[in-house]
């Protein structure tokens, strides 16, 4: 289970890696450190991940554009290392795909608590292969031109080619067919959707629904599948 787990920890300052590689493996996690994304690629070579802890601010190849190829290439986890204040990087880093941010100077308890978090949701999520075999006996539930397969933890356009979602986007989705016409809250929607693991109120919930508007929407500046209730939250109208 947890020693089983393997964690990157990609940031160009020495000292920096050292120190979470050094505090995440006594946390149990088996963890390598790559000073840039050549050095990352090495080792996904080498190993599989299930996670990487990825900086954002660095020389050449940045975290951004690191995050983006393994979003395009694996179904790895991704937490972003932000600059304290940087809300720019946190907004590119969700809409690209990243499970989650911490922002530095990194409090190391709330670090492993928000992995953790992050690693429990992707292991409800089977791998890609056993759900093409279990796709046709899955629960596949209509939202806008899409299918949500609850079983597989996948959605599908009308065509029924896989759209890529990130494992909070599932969840998120997961919360509205399970309530649909129903207003749930910001609060509720992360109660929900991160078992409670995250602060009672995030305003990071707009924007993963603006990312997933695009997605689902046929309109997305127009929604008629996920609509916001002013100062109550969101609602999922399944005929839309």
């Amino acid at each position: 289970m947890v020693e089983q787990t393997h964690i990157i920890v990609v940031d160009d300052e020495p000292e920096i890696r050292s120190m979470l590689v050094d505090y995440l493996g006594h946390a149990g996690f088996s963890v390598r450190g790559a000073e840039n994304g050549a050095a990352l690629r090495r080792i996904l070579a080498e190993q599989p991940a299930d996670l990487v802890l990825l900086d954002i601010n660095m020389p050449g190849e940045d975290g951004l554009s690191l995050a983006r190829f393994l979003r395009a290439n694996t179904e790895v986890g991704i937490v972003m290392l932000t600059a304290a204040g940087e809300v720019v990087d946190r907004v590119v880093g969700l809409e690209i795909g990243a499970d989650d941010y911490i922002a530095k100077p990194v409090d190391l308890r709330e670090l492993l608590a928000r992995i953790r978090a992050v690693l429990r949701r992707l292991r409800t999520r089977p791998p890609a292969a056993a759900a093409a075999a279990e796709t046709p006996a899955a629960r596949l539930m209509p939202i806008g031109a899409c299918k949500l397969d609850l079983d597989a933890h996948r959605l599908y356009d009308g065509d029924g080619q896989e759209v890529p979602i990130t494992s909070m986007e599932f969840d998120l989705l997961k919360a509205f067919v399970e309530h649909p016409n129903r207003v749930l809250s910001r609060d509720q929607l992360l109660d929900l959707a991160h078992n409670k693991d995250w602060e009672p109120f995030d305003r990071s919930i707009d924007i993963r629904i603006a990312r997933l508007r695009r997605k689902i929407e046929a309109d997305p500046s127009k929604p008629q599948v996920v609509k916001t209730v002013r100062g109550a939250g969101y609602i999922f109208v399944p005929k839309a």
